[in-house]
């Protein structure tokens, strides 16, 4: 019976796939066994993608009537890429919201309604003729991801209907095609009931966002293949279970030809079978089977060849097979009978220009990157990725839970309030179908990658009969992995629903409350350490969490941050984010959460993560060093390590070494320093890195992977070089300016500015702006989030409008000359800074910063001198913590050594300006231009500085990188200390306390400059 397309159905949740084929396994098929053994294009594939005739409405009542009738020429329309997202190109805009659905005030309705006046249609036409090897061959599309609900029409009939925008929708066209030119025409709708389904944290697209094409098969073909195994309790002997069923064109007689082959391409194990029925069930036998892990991801080969009853060669299918164990042993996961540690992130498809259109090029990029980060697992968030992905992380080694479609947050929480009055799916039975029909899709197509160990019911969606109907379609269909569902934590009735305990953005000490109470189920962060602009602060406490075996390890939000290439009034790009396309209600840059940027650049958080994840650990002490090996299953005979001493940051001796330590042991070896290597009197650190021997997939021979540092008490300080006698500094105190003059540089001190105004050397002015104290640091995102400007704008103001109220100076007996001054400020005059300024005979100043404390006052961000020199002052040489920027709660993957970097580099391009830059554990830093330049060495204890061609002021009032001024200087900001950086989440989370400057405690730093 022909059904009509109906607009009903858009609304309507029992309706969400008309005339749409099952849903199956990703596998492909070929021709040859030779096409098969070498991936080859599938010959029986014809791609759709490309420039497709299109128009767009604003809501269904607008969009063409008929355009989809053979009769109608739609050559005049415009067109619009395909596979992208109607909103990248020009035909609507964009919208990001986070939790609240996007018509919140603006439509007054309920589920399953649909907004009515914003409901954007894409209407695509296409014209393709079918290959001529096609033409007495049944002929089906399929479209790998459209966004929401969409129609389909070949040659003006109905062909079917489709939600879910996540997964593969296919439908048959032979009874509809003609010979020469046909037309296809697809309507996609915005909003659909699936909308209410999908209210991910992302950007609100719509359109045909991946792949479409034509396929055909060949008489006999199988439609379906499940791969399943079984391998023995001591793991020496894995069964493969092949289970396939063919398509309803294939019920004649047949033989199907079953070949395993190993990496190499060696046959292993054949079986052969004779058939008449439409399925098949085969099994092979692997003896002593190499077993795959992220850390060996060991792939065999299945070869299946199809004949028919003349024994013609009709098919081959190739199936990459990965052999392991994933199981839930004594409450702790465990992966080929090991206890498995996820070092993951959560990941968003996504791309700076395509949204989440992204390509193959995008997926290695990120895998590879992942990869080089001892990243080991990804929670694909929050819906099933591209097939092309689990390949990858199938190949390249990575641990996935795969998620279903399925998030409906705003339905249940109100502006952080769970509030589940009108909650979906819940036990609202009406949901039923087309909520396990997202997870049947996700399963039937992903349940042959050995990279998923973990099937997840969704993100977000509170909890109820729905999902727990679907946890137990995921547990009846493969009991071989386990089901994942965080919504319980606020619906504990539904427990049952996740096989392990799943929380977001648990503190540390809540994770190991739980922990302690010898728990039924393990433990995962599906969410935790929210990389919000600059962020991951005290990561290090979930780390150490790992020392509780069912502390099972997180899954950091999120990789990429979701910005979108945009031209600012002048034409120039930057990346955008939520509002900044007019876009409204919006939840503005809460879309950036990233490890990278969304142009694919690193972040100087990745730093923290890549040592902190790092499986191969290294503790060198003064001449030793323990290793420990914490991979589960390889040793580190594919790596080198390389132990380098250094002193006052130079390297004074590096070597070589291997060292073979097994999955799971340590071994301690001797570091071979010669007696002469320590006599220099200084600070030495020994380091010792590990690196690998051979180019692989993911990265370069030579490739550091892992280190630890030791820096090594010193017994002796470094001795100043002792001056000899100077003539003494000449003071002129004038009536507003007390003047001090020495062989080829003079200081100017005043108290009518209440600061040094003028450093010279030579004929060279360094002073551009007075040097003052700063307590104020630019808002980061976690600043914001916890309302850090309410809470301590004191500060601000302070570092505003405080003035000086004394000024002393005096000349000492050497000749030297002290200049101090003492700060007051608003609001709280008790307050009371105090700059001290000791001018020595050879030029170099020694700067005295002393801040007193003071009670009943907000936490100080920071504590710092902060000043203006000319922009050419642009180089810098370091001796200091990094290379990236750090921060104390943010610095164990630092490095202490000398490094160069440019004031403009020190910037980082956070989506909202905001504090960057800084280095802690600063003992020097040099800052030259052309001519030459200063140091700031730090006296007593290491130093926080920052270079930026910003001042905190600036920063704290942009919005965009291109409202920040054009750059005239370099400003140096040298601190004692400033606050970490927090990161538990970037909505209310404190900094740890800790990592705080708490007002009623002194703070000093003492520094030297010098010219240089």
């Amino acid at each position: 019976m022909l059904l009509q397309p109906n607009l009903d159905w858009l609304s309507d949740p029992s309706v969400f796939a008309v005339n749409r084929l099952n849903a199956h396994s990703d596998h492909c098929y070929y021709s040859t066994l030779k096409q098969a053994q070498c991936n080859a294009t599938m010959s029986m594939r014809y791609s759709l993608n490309g420039e497709w005739y299109f128009h767009y409405a604003k809501n269904p009542q607008l969009q063409p009537k008929g355009f989809y009738q053979a009769n109608v020429d739609n050559h005049s329309w415009s067109t619009i890429r395909v596979p992208g997202h109607i909103q990248l190109q020009g035909f609507a805009q964009p919208h990001y919201v986070n939790t609240m659905y996007p018509w919140d005030g603006k439509e007054d309705i309920r589920p399953p309604a649909i907004p009515q006046n914003e409901n954007g249609v894409g209407c695509y036409v296409t014209y393709f003729s079918i290959p001529s090897a096609w033409q007495s061959q049944p002929v089906f599309i399929s479209f790998q991801g459209v966004e929401t609900a969409f129609y389909l029409w070949l040659n003006g009939h109905f062909v079917g209907y489709s939600e879910d925008s996540f997964t593969p929708a296919e439908f048959e066209l032979t009874p509809y095609l003609q010979s020469g030119e046909n037309k296809l025409a697809v309507a996609v709708y915005q909003r659909s009931t699936g909308s209410w389904l999908e209210d991910q944290d992302f950007w609100r697209f719509s359109g045909i966002f991946r792949d479409v094409y034509l396929y055909t098969i060949p008489k006999i073909h199988l439609y379906d293949l499940e791969i399943k195994q079984h391998l023995s309790e001591n793991l020496q002997t894995a069964e493969i279970l092949i289970n396939g069923q063919f398509s309803t064109h294939s019920e004649n007689a047949k033989t199907v030809q079953i070949m395993l082959c190993d990496q190499e391409g060696i046959s292993l194990a054949t079986t052969e079978q004779q058939l008449t029925t439409t399925t098949f069930n085969a099994s092979l036998l692997v003896a002593n089977p190499h077993l795959w892990s992220a850390e060996s991801p060991y792939l065999y080969q299945l070869y299946i060849q199809i004949f028919d009853q003349y024994h013609n060669l009709i098919e081959v299918i190739p199936q990459s097979v990965g052999l392991r164990r994933f199981e839930m042993k004594n409450g702790v996961m465990c992966l080929n009978g090991k206890r498995i540690m996820f070092k993951g992130v959560n990941r968003h498809e996504f791309h700076h220009q395509r949204g989440r259109a992204i390509n193959e090029q995008d997926m290695l990029a990120d895998i590879q990157i992942l990869k080089q980060h001892n990243i080991n697992a990804v929670r694909t968030s929050h819906y099933p990725n591209q097939s092309r992905w689990y390949q990858l992380c199938d190949q390249y080694g990575i641990y996935l839970i795969d998620e279903t479609n399925l998030e409906t947050h705003g339905s249940w929480q109100k502006m952080g309030n769970v509030e589940p009055s009108w909650n979906i799916p819940g036990s609202d039975l009406r949901w039923n179908e087309i909520v396990l029909d997202r997870a049947k899709s996700m399963y039937e197509r992903d349940k042959n990658h050995p990279s998923i160990l973990i099937w997840s019911c969704g993100n977000e969606s509170y909890a109820g009969e729905v999902l727990l109907n679907v946890a137990n379609y995921f547990r009846e269909k493969d009991p071989q992995r386990l089901v994942h569902y965080e919504g319980v934590f606020h619906c504990r009735q539904f427990d049952q629903i996740s096989d392990m305990e799943s929380r977001m953005y648990a503190k540390p000490h809540e994770i190991e409350q739980y922990l302690q109470q010898n728990p039924q189920k393990p433990y995962i962060n599906c969410e935790f350490s929210h990389a919000m602009g600059n962020s991951n602060g005290n990561l290090h406490k979930y780390i150490e969490l790992e020392k509780y075996e069912q502390y099972q390890g997180g899954f950091i939000w999120d990789f990429i941050d979701q910005a979108l290439l945009h031209k600012d009034r002048y034409g120039n790009d930057y990346l955008a984010y939520g509002g900044d396309f007019d876009d409204r209600p919006t939840d503005r840059n809460f879309c950036c959460n990233g490890l990278i940027f969304a142009d694919r650049t690193l972040s100087p958080k990745m730093q923290e993560v890549k040592f902190l994840y790092q499986n191969i650990k290294l503790y060198p002490q003064k001449d030793k060093v323990l290793i420990k090996n914490e991979n589960l299953f390889i040793d580190t005979q594919n790596y080198y390590f390389v132990a380098t001493l250094r002193l006052e940051g130079k390297i004074k001796k590096s070597y070589r070494f291997d060292a073979l330590i097994a999955a799971q042991m340590e071994r301690l070896m001797p570091l071979h320093w010669d007696e002469d290597d320590w006599l220099e009197n200084g600070e030495y650190c020994v380091a010792v890195s590990v690196h690998l021997k051979q180019k692989t997939l993911w990265a370069a021979a030579d490739s550091e992977l892992g280190f630890g540092q030791f820096i090594v008490p010193q017994t002796a300080k470094v001795q100043d070089t002792p001056i000899t006698a100077l003539q003494p500094l000449k003071m002129v105190v004038g009536d507003i300016n007390v003047g001090v003059f020495g062989d080829h540089f003079s200081a100017l001190f005043s108290r009518q500015e209440g600061s040094l105004i003028s450093l010279k050397f030579g004929d060279k002015e360094l002073i551009k702006t007075a040097p003052m104290p700063l307590f104020w640091r630019a808002t980061t995102d976690n600043d914001r989030g916890t309302n850090r400007r309410f809470k301590a704008g004191y500060w601000l103001m302070a570092s505003l409008c405080g003035r000086c109220h004394k000024m002393d100076w005096q000349q000492h007996q050497d000749g030297g000359v002290s200049v101090s001054f003492d700060y007051i400020y608003p609001i709280y005059q008790q307050l009371k800074v105090t700059v001290t300024y000791d001018i020595q005979c050879n030029g170099e100043i020694k700067v005295h910063c002393h801040y007193f404390g003071e009670a009943n006052l907000p936490n100080l961000p920071i504590f710092a001198l902060s000043f203006r020199v000319d922009a050419d002052y642009q180089h810098l040489r370091w001796y200091a913590m990094g290379e990236a920027e750090n921060y104390q709660d943010r610095c164990s993957g630092t490095k202490l050594k000398i490094f160069e970097n440019n004031v403009k580099d020190n910037y980082t391009f956070y989506t909202i300006p905001q504090e960057c830059g800084n280095r802690t554990g600063v003992r020097w830093v040099e800052c030259r231009q052309s001519a030459g330049g200063f140091k700031i060495e730090a006296i007593d204890k290491p130093l926080s500085c920052n270079f930026l061609p910003y001042t905190a002021f600036e920063l704290e009032q942009a919005q965009h990188h291109y409202e920040l001024p054009p750059i005239h200087y370099t400003v140096v900001t040298i601190a004692a200390q400033q606050m970490g950086v927090g990161g538990d989440d970037s909505w209310g989370a404190e900094v740890h306390p800790e990592y705080c400057l708490p007002a009623d405690g002194e703070l000093s730093f003492a520094f030297v400059i010098k010219v240089v």
